[in-house]
């Protein structure tokens, strides 16, 4: 497939943090597609399928986990890097990458993590993500992390504080001088809201605390359940509510689309640099772009703050509080040798949030008997 004059080149790539010889052009990789391959075989990829996406892991077992969640993005970003000509390669190592340093327990985990750092310099899931593939995975003899592209990390690293970005070089330009990243990155962010969006709701229906009759609050549901009911009147349960995801999905693809299409004529970009320097060039018109912001202000509201998901969650911080505190008193608990180049509290973030959701249940089961 040719890929537009704005879309990320792997002979144009940046490169790497150490230097690597490349795979020979006929019979080889590209750097995006050795990327991609690192983090699958990333052990912070395999533990995703034990960390939380909304449910507890333990809660049932066709919830989304982060695991399904990440597979799932890179599914919608590759689907639209295709239409747009885009760097397929690159847009699904971002997407498979983008939540490697997420904490066990969800967010309610990383609100914790965080609170507990505050101290300390804070916790970013994404800077954390960053942190991942750059040294805390260990596969290989030469180097600690995965060392991958520049623009494999740039589109990880989908925040950063200006006091983190400062200390990233290059990679915290754009945050310093409000410059946009690379297409592909943009891609796999509306990407990740598209599928994390949806497939919330869908599990939420699944799990009893959202029902079909609430979810005609939503215009972008309501529309799309009046069309799947008159086309088939019959349908109803599980059927009508993958039907309707579906079509939604479809809806929020389908207008991306279109709308990045018209930045693109608007502005006119020739290359990477370009799109770096203009506004941000993907993403939703204004009209879904409101109703896409219902959706998730509805799901915020009735999913996320259920007296139910909160209870767990709640449970679920005070595991992560608990585990900091131990560790931080008891530091000779965490593995020996990790990460002393580090302060303590750091090294407590980097193990904390590298843990499953069960092991983290584990270790504060254990520390609650010892106590």
């Amino acid at each position: 497939m040719n890929l537009a004059s704005y879309a990320a080149k792997p002979e144009a790539s940046l490169g790497r943090l150490h230097a690597e010889p490349a795979e020979p052009t006929q019979s080889g990789r590209s750097p995006f597609q050795r990327d991609r391959d690192r983090i699958i075989h990333s052990t912070a990829f395999r533990r995703l399928e034990y960390k939380t996406q909304v449910f507890l892991n333990h809660e049932g077992d066709h919830f989304r986990t982060r695991l399904t969640h990440s597979l799932e993005v890179a599914q919608i970003a590759r689907a639209v890097a295709r239409r747009l000509a885009l760097n397929e390669d690159l847009v699904e190592a971002i997407s498979l990458a983008h939540d490697l340093g997420h904490t066990p327990f969800g967010h309610a985990g990383q609100d914790a993590l965080n609170e507990c750092m505050k101290p300390y310099g804070g916790f970013e899931h994404n800077l954390q993500s960053l942190w991942v593939v750059d040294f805390l995975e260990e596969r290989y003899a030469q180097w600690n992390g995965l060392n991958l592209s520049f623009e494999t990390r740039e589109g990880i690293l989908k925040h950063c504080s200006k006091k983190n970005a400062e200390q990233l070089g290059a990679l915290g330009e754009r945050f310093l001088l409000g410059k946009q990243p690379s297409m592909e990155a943009q891609l796999a962010n509306f990407a990740d809201e598209i599928a994390y969006n949806n497939h919330d709701i869908d599990d939420g229906i699944r799990s009893g605390l959202l029902t079909i009759e609430q979810m005609e609050e939503v215009a972008l549901w309501r529309t799309q359940k009046n069309q799947v009911s008159q086309l088939y009147p019959q349908l109803s349960g599980r059927r009508l509510v993958h039907e309707v995801v579906r079509r939604i999905i479809h809806v929020l693809v389908d207008d991306l689309v279109r709308e990045t299409q018209k930045r693109l004529q608007q502005h006119q970009p020739n290359s990477m640099d370009d799109v770096k320097n203009m506004p941000a060039l993907v993403g939703f018109s204004n009209e879904i772009q409101a109703q896409a912001t219902e959706m998730k202000r509805f799901l915020f509201k009735n999913l996320y703050r259920h007296p139910q998901v909160t209870q767990v969650t709640q449970d679920a911080a005070d595991m992560v509080r608990a585990l900091f505190n131990h560790y931080h008193v008891t530091p000779n608990a965490l593995p020996e040798g990790f990460r002393m180049e580090d302060s303590l509290e750091r090294r407590i973030a980097h193990y904390i949030a590298g843990m499953t959701d069960r092991y983290a249940a584990k270790e504060f089961k254990k520390i609650s008997q010892t106590n």
